[in-house]
């Protein structure tokens, strides 16, 4: 949302407005026709306003945030930014407990964790590094190798790290697809194996992501939802 526009201070007062809009809706006027319609929505399955306030928290970081000292930095912003998704689906379908919350925060987590991994190039050509600072450091790796989309061996094996780390946090996140209905199950295999599948796009390409964008094959994909749609039905 605040990316569209591509000015920071434009993008931030257009946010103010979007939740000014939200307030609105909650207060049961909603004026905006977007708004509108999520006034059903959110009356019918009683989803919370700070799930909506906390994206739009994100949206603002996105134009005033640019770099992550650590890892735990990183996952505050995760935190605004993928796991009130995640809250969301659940609500509509019907699940509202903390032990499916969390394990959807650990696959949209992951899910974010992934797409970092796969558009370090895409993120630094616009100012931005969601990469852990102290990671960069670690293993010697320097934001000037991105900047010059050089591969180095340090790089690669920072890499390797960061997806490895995305696959745990995928790992720990599945078992909600066996406490969810069948539908949704479907829906969160093809996402969680999905992203799976791009950190294994990024370990084919030796972890060689500046410059050369991974991304999963045609014929890879339609493998992928056969599996996905066998395994539910056998």
């Amino acid at each position: 949302l605040g990316d569209e526009v591509g000015d920071a201070a434009a993008s931030l007062r257009l946010l103010d407005e979007w939740e000014t809009e939200l307030d609105a809706c909650y207060a049961g006027c909603p004026r905006h026709p977007v708004f509108v319609a999520l006034a059903e929505t959110v009356r019918t399955f009683e989803v919370p306003k700070y799930e909506f306030s906390d994206l739009l928290q994100a949206f603002r970081q996105d134009q005033t945030v640019t770099r992550y000292e650590t890892f735990a930095d990183l996952l505050g912003y995760c935190r605004y930014s993928a796991n009130p998704v995640g809250h969301l689906v659940l609500y509509v379908c019907g699940y509202r407990d903390a032990e499916r919350k969390q394990l959807s925060d650990y696959i949209c987590t992951a899910l974010q964790l992934a797409n970092f991994c796969q558009d370090v190039s895409v993120d630094f050509a616009k100012g931005r590094i969601y990469l852990p600072l102290e990671d960069l450091r670690n293993y010697s790796a320097t934001e000037e190798d991105m900047a010059e989309k050089r591969n180095t061996p340090a790089f690669r094996e920072m890499m390797r790290f960061e997806v490895q780390r995305a696959r745990d946090w995928f790992r720990q996140g599945l078992p909600l697809a066996g406490k969810v209905g069948r539908g949704l199950a479907v829906d969160i295999e093809l996402f969680s194996r999905g992203g799976e599948e791009i950190l294994n796009a990024i370990e084919r390409q030796g972890f060689a992501v500046l410059g050369r964008r991974p991304v999963i094959s045609k014929p890879r994909k339609l493998a992928l939802v056969v599996r996905v749609a066998l395994g539910k039905l056998l």
